[in-house]
C-alpha cells in the first residue's frame, strides 16, 4: 500500500512539473479574479529568472497591510485535475480546486482577510 501511495505522489509531482504552461494559465485566471477584490498580484512564472521549479502567484494586500499575503501555486491532483495550494505548505496548503476560479478567489480572499483581521467572522 505504501508503495502505491508513493507512486501516486511521484506521478502527481511529475505532472505538476511538466504542467508549467497549464499552471501559469490557471494562476493568471486566479489573478484576474482576485484584482477586483482589492488584492495585488505578482506572477513569478519564469523558471530561469526565479529558480523555482513551479510557477508562483504572490497575492498581497494594498496599503498599510502590505505585509499580509500568500504565495499560491498550482499542483496536479488525482483525476487529471488541478488545484490551488499555498506554496510553502506543500499539499497541506490546499486552497481550492481550479475548476471554479471564482470559488478559488473567494476562498483565498477569506484566508487573506482572516490573516489581516484575525478573530472576525467572515
Amino acid at each position: 500500500m505504501c508503495q502505491a501511495v508513493a507512486r501516486w505522489r511521484l506521478v502527481l509531482e511529475l505532472r505538476t512539473h511538466l504542467g508549467h504552461d497549464e499552471a501559469v494559465r490557471r494562476l493568471e485566471l486566479l489573478r484576474v479574479a482576485l484584482v477586483p477584490k482589492g488584492w495585488r498580484c505578482v506572477g513569478l512564472y519564469e523558471k530561469r529568472e526565479f529558480r523555482f521549479p513551479v510557477p508562483l502567484l504572490w497575492v498581497y494586500a494594498r496599503g498599510a497591510a502590505d505585509d499580509v499575503g500568500a504565495v499560491v501555486t498550482v499542483r496536479a491532483v488525482p483525476g487529471e485535475a488541478w488545484a490551488y495550494f499555498e506554496a510553502g505548505n506543500g499539499r497541506a496548503g490546499f486552497v481550492s480546486p481550479c475548476g471554479d476560479v471564482e470559488a478559488a478567489a473567494k476562498a483565498l480572499d477569506l484566508i487573506l482577510r482572516d490573516r489581516m483581521f484575525p478573530r472576525r467572522d467572515w
